[in-house]
């Protein structure tokens, strides 16, 4: 069949596209330009990924073509960013740009372009079961990338083919080298593109101007100042700027939890302190990749961050989202963050944190607060 491969301009893109053409399908390959740059954007490589994306191609010998995705991404996704940033909460823009760019603009364009399928050089794999497809982690456990594509549904799965699925990173390399590719040897690509390795918090203060404000113990220390709250996350280490204070432990100090209205940041000592923890946590509305939950009520493990390992809990369907009590204490539930749910190798979908049940876990719905077993809880931490 025909197949509209997402190229990169990286090695699993690459790889993809090889395997693909090996299977006996008629490959092409598609570049997107999903982010405008300017001569503040030097980190952001689109330019040598599309050379590179060219280059792949031509030694593949499939059609390129290219499209510029940069408003789509701007409305659909980096509004999105900043809102949340705005908000004091730190968003996953990966997992929306899968869903509206790379599996819904990309396909409809594909799609325009005579494509039956699309492909890309995700580490992930997808079945079909009972008329439902399912979104699978990949076999290279390291590199399972399922958490990013969990908002996905029906049409995008049952339109998308993930050739790297089954193969280990290593493997890739070696296909890469072997086929003479010349992105065989390029260095993986890390972080958010439009970021890049330039600094995370002049960046964003591009778009979100500093406001500073008082930096504070959770029993109301004066310790320091912020540059603005948007700028930290849960559990933040780095960039806090607090040296050595009389009195104090010689621990490293976290950020711990986030006052948005009073432009307070809250920080305490010690990497596994008690004001880090949650047991429970409350989500937006859920996305579930085969239409419905398993239940209303089921238990199943779930990851609040991309390297995490899993973590058994149980699991409550609501109205407006998913209250989720975890066996364990999680460390740094950080609202904005997806948590995504799995039933061993079967991702079964995820939601954006609200809140969590930590002193400083976001904006607590009232159950949170006053539920005697959290209370219980709480002083059995403390």
């Amino acid at each position: 069949m025909k197949v509209m491969l997402g190229v990169s301009g990286g090695v699993d893109s690459s790889v993809a596209g090889l395997l693909l053409q090996q299977a006996g399908h008629q490959v092409e390959g598609l570049f997107m330009q999903n982010w405008e740059e300017d001569d503040r954007d030097g980190p952001c490589t689109s330019d040598v990924d599309r050379k590179d994306a060219v280059a792949v191609c031509g030694r593949l010998g499939i059609p390129f073509h290219a499209r510029n995705f940069a408003a789509e991404y701007w409305d659909g996704v980096f509004a999105h960013f900043l809102a949340e940033y705005r908000a004091g909460r730190t968003p996953n823009p990966d997992v929306l740009c899968n869903r509206e760019i790379k599996f819904k603009t990309f396909l409809d364009e594909a799609r325009a372009l005579g494509a039956e399928k699309i492909a890309t050089g995700h580490y992930a794999r997808v079945d079909r079961v009972d008329g439902r497809y399912r979104l699978l982690r990949a076999l290279d456990a390291n590199k399972d990338q399922s958490y990013f594509l969990h908002a996905l549904g029906q049409r995008a799965l049952a339109a998308t083919l993930f050739p790297l699925g089954s193969i280990d990173k290593s493997h890739v390399r070696e296909l890469a080298r072997h086929a003479a590719l010349p992105t065989h040897a390029k260095k993986d690509s890390t972080g958010i593109c439009f970021i890049g390795e330039r600094d995370f918090r002049g960046f964003l203060s591009q778009y979100i101007p500093a406001r500073p404000g008082e930096m504070r113990t959770p029993d109301g220390m004066l310790i320091g100042e912020h540059q603005g709250v948007m700028y930290y996350t849960m559990g933040q280490r780095n960039g806090l700027g607090i040296g050595g204070r009389h009195g104090a432990s010689g621990e490293a100090w976290f950020v711990v939890g986030k006052d948005v209205p009073a432009n307070i940041l809250y920080v305490a000592q010690g990497g596994e302190n008690r004001w880090l923890h949650s047991r429970r946590l409350r989500t937006e509305p859920p996305h579930w990749i085969a239409g419905a939950p398993p239940a209303d009520e089921f238990r199943c493990t779930a990851r609040t961050r991309y390297r995490q390992a899993d973590q058994a809990c149980a699991v409550s369907v609501g109205e407006d989202g998913v209250e989720v009590r975890f066996d364990d204490p999680q460390r740094a539930v950080t609202p904005g963050q997806s948590i995504v749910f799995y039933a061993g190798d079967v991702c079964l979908g995820g939601a954006v944190i609200m809140a969590t049940d930590a002193a400083y876990g976001g904006l607590l719905p009232a159950f949170m607060r006053t539920d005697p077993s959290h209370e219980r809880e709480s002083q059995t931490r403390a």
